[in-house]
């Protein structure tokens, strides 16, 4: 497997970060940040060790139904396929998959990632798999689908992933415009495979976006960190605190950066000095909870029919199968 290529498709990242970061701390009302700059180099790094934590089961149960399933997932898909995968991270739980595809065929596996880091610790850890070659796509999600549909071959199925309860980071309902946007770019008998973390106990959902080790915290703050080295901005760290928050009307998890005290912060790079009241947020992450019901609305809603689901036992999450109609 070898990484034949890194198509990026934005203009300027630094230049776009640097609005996004301005439009969000001038928001009126509650001051927020685009939860996609959580990973740099740093922050995927912390989210991999997020990953490990006993308290954050979800990526755990993520990989033990692809680890269980894989070879049922794949078989639902004609070949010739090509697996894009939107948000790839390091690949890990990828691998059961491209290994079950491994055994019947030759594949492309297109990662789409805004972090170069992530895509990079892609290719090192899928590099053993005989069969598969890998294209990389540093883009936004929809920009580099939009590419590999288009570059499809005569007779070739696309397989989308999108793993890892990513969708559930969507405001509703910017979840379903985008499934519908992904499904804009899918041919009949194209499949979708989404990743979505189910509803449990408030407690539960809490200590996973809040671990007694810190590492959330760091994972969080590394945001500030980095508008600091990238946009040339002057947080100081010490006086911002991590917060993880349950919403019982959006039934998501909320993260949010408080500020300790009245501080002013500029950020040369985006033209920009913003002041915080102590005790005022930055949100920085929502992660929504899915029910059962509600993922097979969404997926109606988006134009896809549920060909299969798989739910984790241990941790309620599940893999729903959909099938672009």
């Amino acid at each position: 497997m070898i990484l034949r290529q890194t198509v990026t498709t934005t203009a300027d990242p630094i230049a776009e970060f640097a609005a996004e970061v301005r439009e969000g701390l001038l928001r009126p009302g509650q001051k927020e940040l685009p939860s996609k700059y959580l990973y740099d180099e740093v922050g995927s790094a912390l989210f991999e060790v997020i990953s490990a934590l006993p308290e954050y089961g979800l990526t755990r149960a993520d990989e033990r139904l692809l680890r269980e399933n894989a070879g049922e997932i794949v078989a639902r898909v004609k070949s010739p396929v090509v697996v894009a995968e939107l948000g790839s991270g390091s690949g890990k739980k990828t691998r059961y998959l491209l290994e079950a595809l491994d055994r019947r065929q030759q594949t492309r596996y297109c990662p789409i990632e805004i972090s170069h880091s992530a895509l990079t610790m892609c290719a090192r850890e899928l590099g053993d798999i005989e069969h598969i070659s890998i294209v990389g796509f540093e883009s936004e999600y929809l920009d580099g689908l939009l590419e590999v549909a288009d570059n499809r071959r005569p007779g070739e199925h696309l397989l989308v992933l999108f793993l890892g309860s990513t969708i559930g980071n969507f405001d509703r309902p910017a979840d379903v415009k985008f499934l519908r946007a992904v499904r804009r770019t899918l041919q009949p008998g194209d499949f979708l495979l989404l990743g979505t973390d189910l509803i449990k106990p408030t407690p539960q959902m809490l200590d996973a976006y809040d671990d007694c080790l810190g590492v959330t915290a760091a994972f969080n703050l590394n945001l500030l960190a980095r508008i600091n080295r990238e946009l040339g901005g002057n947080f100081a760290l010490p006086h911002f605190r991590h917060e993880a928050r349950y919403n019982p009307e959006t039934r998501s998890i909320e993260m949010h950066l408080r500020s300790e005290r009245y501080q002013n912060v500029t950020i040369s790079r985006a033209g920009l000095t913003v002041t915080f009241r102590e005790g005022e947020t930055i949100w920085t992450e929502s992660s929504h909870k899915y029910s059962r019901p509600e993922l097979l609305q969404l997926a109606m809603a988006a134009g896809f029919r549920c060909d299969q689901q798989w739910v984790d036992d241990e941790w309620p999450f599940a893999e729903t199968l959909l099938r672009a109609e």
